[in-house]
């Protein structure tokens, strides 16, 4: 990481954490509330925001290809219109089909603000050297949980939910869009790049099927333990308070691993690192399978230091394996089984607690494993495309 990188990984690590807060993480506080005012189940708030993340997932391609023409300025500061249009609509929302309009809106937002669109723009800016970067915004943007929730839990003690989600958009307006805006550089040609531009030719190949795969396999354990991670503790055995206590050490260990990428794994090709990362849950389920609900911490820290890992590698690895050309509409492709499988894992693996109690850590755990089992056919060495 470059001194001229620092102004836009500082700018984009605040405008990630804004934008994750003020997005993914808005249903885990707001759901229940938001259902009691409109006298529906928080359910259809779930769904609603499942469906968000289906649209996500089905933009990204495009997405990542308007960045790669035109670059990261224009898009990202358009998420932060289209996030803020999306909390205003649902804040005045006084029925299901307007709340869940506004959270297909908020499902185009963050298609176009989150991870995937933030890598591609750095991929954009600093081609084979954004690994840095990459990791930056993601440490940076690791406390969007830590600083999201305390801010939404005391706007709605304080100004109520729909307030709240004025109060955010706001913050989107003032803070998130001038940044993206004026820090990130505009691309030089970028309007005739895009006016001549044909669809790029990525063929979904061996190596290409293997990273969606990869992908979608972590990711339906990361969206499933981040609503489940309590509950499945608390199967064994530990108490409510124990459960708690030990889900809150997935984020600092998300944060110490991603500053263990920055130092020391950064010498080494992501591929390592990312292998390392996928046996980290498997480990943790086996040691807390072994000892139990003493083991509930071990088990957090193992599970939340992968985590922190795998998000770097979502846009790293890659960037390593095919460099920067089309690197944004790979990123979509690769990405959408991803965003598919974490729209659907809570609902799944909600099931599969119900019938299977603790024992889903084996399901989680040969999830994690299949991934390892398909990095270990990747070969480290840049692909000629």
């Amino acid at each position: 990481m470059s001194q001229r990188q620092l102004p836009i990984i500082l700018a984009l690590g605040t405008t990630q954490t804004l934008a994750w807060a003020s997005s993914y993480y808005l249903p885990a506080l707001l759901a229940d509330p938001m259902a009691h005012d409109l006298g529906i189940s928080s359910n259809w708030i779930f769904g609603a925001f499942s469906a968000s993340l289906v649209i996500s997932a089905m933009l990204g391609p495009r997405i990542g290809r308007q960045i790669d023409l035109v670059g990261g300025r224009q898009v990202l500061s358009a998420s932060n219109l289209t996030i803020a249009a999306g909390l205003v609509l649902l804040g005045f929302s006084q029925s299901v089909a307007v709340m869940t309009f506004a959270w297909f809106v908020l499902g185009i937002g963050m298609a176009m603000g989150l991870y995937d669109a933030a890598f591609a723009a750095l991929g954009r800016i600093y081609g084979t050297e954004a690994r840095g970067s990459i990791t930056g915004i993601t440490l940076m943007a690791g406390f969007a949980s830590t600083v999201g929730w305390p801010l939404t839990a005391w706007g709605l003690a304080h100004i109520g939910w729909r307030e709240t989600c004025f109060a955010w958009a706001a913050a989107n307006v003032l803070i998130g869009l001038p940044l993206n805006f004026f820090m990130l550089p505009s691309i030089k040609g970028a309007r005739q790049a895009a006016a001549t531009a044909e669809k790029p030719h990525v063929p979904l190949d061996r190596t290409m099927v293997l990273f969606a795969f990869v992908f979608a396999a972590v990711w339906t354990v990361t969206g499933a333990m981040a609503v489940h991670f309590p509950r499945i503790l608390e199967a064994t055995g530990a108490s409510h308070v124990e459960a708690i206590a030990a889900g809150a050490l997935i984020g600092p260990a998300q944060v110490v691993a991603r500053i263990l990428e920055a130092s020391v794994l950064s010498r080494f090709h992501p591929l390592w690192s990312t292998r390392l990362a996928c046996v980290t849950h498997p480990i943790g389920a086996a040691v807390v399978a072994i000892f139990g609900a003493p083991a509930a911490s071990a088990f957090a820290l193992l599970h939340g230091s992968g985590n922190g890992i795998l998000t770097i590698a979502r846009g790293t690895l890659p960037l390593a394996i095919f460099g920067p050309k089309d690197f944004g509409y790979r990123l979509g492709i690769i990405g959408a089984p991803a965003r598919m499988a974490q729209a659907i894992a809570p609902l799944a693996f909600g099931l599969l607690i119900d019938m299977m109690g603790a024992k889903v850590l084996m399901v989680s755990s040969a999830l994690s494993l299949s991934a390892l089992a398909a990095l270990l056919l990747i070969r480290a060495e840049k692909r000629p495309d």
